[in-house]
C-alpha cells in the first residue's frame, strides 16, 4: 500500500462529486479504506436514538468520510499535487506546482 498524500490538518479542496470545489481542513485519516474526514465537506443527515451522552436524540448533521482521490491539497489558495523527496535523509511532502517544501 502507497503512501497516504494527504494528513490530518490539511487544507484541501474537493475535486469531485456533490461538494466539488468547497475547501476544509482535514480532521481525520483511515489509510487502510483511503478516505478522509473534512469539516463542512459531505454533510449526512443521522437519526439518533437519546442516549446517556445525547439526551435528547433527534436528526444530527455530521461530516462523512470522503475517498482521498476526490480531494487536492491547497497550497497558497491554488489546488496542487503532493510529491515527495528527500532532503537531508528525510523524506518529505513538496507541491508540484511551486517545488516548495509542505513538511
Amino acid at each position: 500500500m502507497s503512501t497516504m498524500k494527504i494528513k490530518k490538518g490539511d487544507r484541501v479542496k474537493v475535486i469531485a462529486g456533490k461538494d466539488n470545489g468547497k475547501e476544509g481542513k482535514v480532521i481525520s485519516v483511515d489509510r487502510k479504506k483511503n478516505r478522509v474526514l473534512v469539516e463542512g465537506v459531505n454533510i449526512i443527515t443521522k437519526h439518533m436514538k437519546p442516549s446517556v451522552a445525547n439526551q435528547n436524540g433527534g436528526i444530527v448533521q455530521k461530516e462523512a468520510p470522503i475517498d482521498a482521490s476526490n480531494v487536492m491539497y491547497v497550497h497558497k489558495g491554488k489546488a496542487t499535487r503532493i510529491g515527495f523527496r528527500y532532503e537531508n535523509d528525510k523524506k518529505v511532502r513538496f507541491a508540484k506546482s511551486t517545488g516548495e517544501t509542505i513538511d
